[in-house]
């Protein structure tokens, strides 16, 4: 493993997510955008290009991607309304935590009978 690319990696994803949580800061709307923004997965897979070259894992990690993410959403929605009814963090976030690693076990289950590389 080489040392520097690495420190390349999480210095450019350290300073993707800083932004985004400084403009959401500044405006909710436009750093949900910017959090929304599949960021991560396309900084992954320029990363994996570069490491490997491999198509079909890039194409893999596409599709599990788009499968995590839907199993994701209902745990967004959950701290959504667990916040706007005047719940406190640590229980909107506990929720949230519940739902996403629910969502996650279900669409692994599900993923693995539909042939997702899940």
């Amino acid at each position: 493993m080489d040392w520097g690319q690495l420190a390349i990696k999480a210095l450019i994803s350290g300073v993707l997510i800083a932004a985004a949580s400084e403009i959401a800061r500044r405006s909710p709307g436009l750093g949900g955008l910017i959090a929304s923004l599949p960021l991560v997965s396309v900084l992954t897979l320029v990363w994996i290009w570069r490491d490997t070259g491999d198509a079909g894992r890039m194409a893999d990690l596409a599709m599990s991607s788009t499968a995590y993410v839907v199993a994701s959403l209902p745990a967004f929605l959950i701290l959504a309304l667990t916040l706007r009814r005047g719940a406190a963090i640590s229980l909107a976030m506990a929720c949230f935590v519940i739902a996403a690693f629910a969502g996650y076990l279900v669409m692994q289950w599900a993923g693995r009978r539909w042939g997702l590389p899940v």
